[in-house]
């Protein structure tokens, strides 16, 4: 770590282009790293925002609590970089990294692109209930549903401190989506109880329990096997 302020951004794709992404993961998850990290470049570098070159690391999450499907990046950023002309260090301002909406047009913008060169290239493969998109015109359709939405970008610094976000990030490089401790009991018809907490509620921090079939629960946790 560098003796500056570090950021904790957050790059998610909109929950439509999931399955896209369970089909294709290598391409849509490398396409995720692509243009988040072009994103981050590219507006820390333009003068009317930072006008620095700044340094990051990204790790894919690829799950919600619930362990559906939910990719996203999570990365750690320096607050400022260094200057155009190398000489000195450029800092953002206090607990303020770059406007997220400026972030999340820009990722929008070059995810989709990215994904047309995919679907044009002949990288992407369409199966079971996306099998119409193989057609030029219904893909093109939805890309353009998608460039219509407010896709996510999370910004803020972190919460006490670089170290914590270099802890939690750390802990899902050797494992994903469940820790055993959130396995709260397996019942005798195979169903499996887990704890988790739901983001989307008002008391979001409480912990809930949710009971699924066995079967239910290896399909959950296999939705996370990176390619």
């Amino acid at each position: 770590l560098l003796p500056v302020d570090y950021h904790h951004v957050v790059f998610t794709i909109p929950e439509q282009l999931a399955a896209i992404a369970l089909q294709n993961p290598k391409v849509v998850y490398d396409i995720l790293f692509r243009t988040s990290a072009q994103t981050l470049l590219t507006i820390a570098g333009d003068p009317k925002h930072l006008g620095a070159d700044i340094g990051f690391f990204s790790i894919l999450h690829t799950w919600g609590q619930n362990l559906l499907l939910h990719p996203h990046v999570h990365c750690v950023v320096t607050g400022g970089g260094l200057s155009a002309c190398r000489s000195r260090f450029v800092h953002s301002k206090p607990r303020f990294f770059l406007h997220v909406r400026v972030l999340s047009k820009l990722f929008r913008e070059l995810f989709l692109d990215q994904l047309l060169i995919a679907f044009e290239s002949g990288e992407l493969a369409f199966h079971g209930s996306l099998a119409e998109l193989r057609f030029p015109r219904l893909f093109g359709r939805l890309l353009s549903q998608m460039a219509r939405l407010k896709w996510v970008v999370y910004s803020k610094p972190p919460f006490g401190g670089p170290q914590q976000v270099l802890a939690y990030l750390g802990r899902y490089t050797h494992r994903i989506a469940l820790s055993n401790d959130r396995i709260l009991s397996l019942g005798d018809d195979g169903s499996v109880t887990f704890q988790y907490k739901d983001y989307r509620a008002a008391d979001s921090q409480r912990s809930r329990s949710m009971t699924v079939t066995g079967e239910e629960f290896i399909r959950r946790f296999l939705l996370h096997t990176v390619p």
